[in-house]
């Protein structure tokens, strides 16, 4: 048994595999790494298995030493072979383009791998997570650029925290407990400010989507706000959930065929 982790800014997602099948997969903070042995053990307990049968822990990890170290405590305690994944400049078909290619975040490039196997042509591979990366690839697997800019939760949050009349202005409608909510011209700050960062944000996608100038290429979508966003882009979608994930048992299978 396998165990992919995908460990965020937020969230550490997860899955257990057996052979190319999911088994389980959740999601916790990352503020409870240190309860991540109990938090699996819970879920093993529901198909009858147990930590001692992971055999190997696939980690991609942006979030920081802190979670690295309760990560790599985690494989020992249960005598599983720990894989710590950094971009390469290929791998599982896909070339890195990035100048450094070991600099690519490693979520990113297992986002990249995922995107590849799963429509093996030139297309955006999009996360929107806290923060939402957009990525190129070309019809040959090559990532050929990206950018990276806040999430929707830090566009708003922002905004919030540094404008004092922003937040005067908005709070009425965030107090009463209602929702801020999309408008192509919106009639209330809180509006304003939820529409200009959905509109901020699929105006980054669709410049990028424009500049591969393939009408056909898909989009691939994930991250927290894919089921908003998709609302308002225009092109071919792809929904995605857990896209790193799939790129890390990606990367885990084809090295335990070498």
């Amino acid at each position: 048994m396998m165990l992919l982790i995908d460990a965020g800014n937020t969230r550490i997602k997860w899955a257990l595999i057996q052979g190319k099948d999911r088994l389980l997969n959740g999601v916790l903070p990352v503020g409870q790494v240190g309860e991540l042995s109990q938090h699996l053990s819970v879920h093993c307990d529901r198909i009858d298995k147990a930590l001692h049968e992971i055999g190997q822990v696939w980690v991609s990890n942006v979030a920081g030493s802190e979670v690295q170290l309760q990560i790599r405590k985690f494989g020992s305690d249960v005598g599983a072979s720990l894989h710590f994944i950094i971009a390469r400049e290929a791998q599982c078909g896909v070339r890195n383009g990035y100048s450094r290619p070991e600099q690519l975040g490693s979520d990113r490039w297992a986002a990249l791998v995922g995107a590849w196997h799963l429509v093996r042509r030139g297309c955006l591979v999009v996360n929107c997570g806290t923060a939402t990366t957009i990525d190129a690839l070309s019809g040959q697997g090559e990532f050929i650029g990206g950018l990276i800019l806040p999430g929707m939760d830090l566009m708003v949050g922002s905004l919030y925290d540094k404008t004092g009349q922003l937040m005067t202005r908005g709070s009425e409608k965030i107090l009463s407990g209602l929702p801020a909510e999309y408008a192509p011209f919106p009639k209330n700050t809180a509006d304003a400010i939820f529409s200009g960062a959905v509109q901020a944000s699929c105006g980054a996608i669709q410049v990028q989507y424009a500049l591969l100038e393939d009408e056909n290429a898909p989009v691939v979508l994930s991250g927290g706000a894919a089921g908003l966003l998709k609302e308002h882009l225009r092109m071919p979608l792809r929904i995605v959930d857990g896209l790193a994930l799939q790129g890390l048992m990606i990367i885990a299978l084809e090295a335990s065929r070498t």
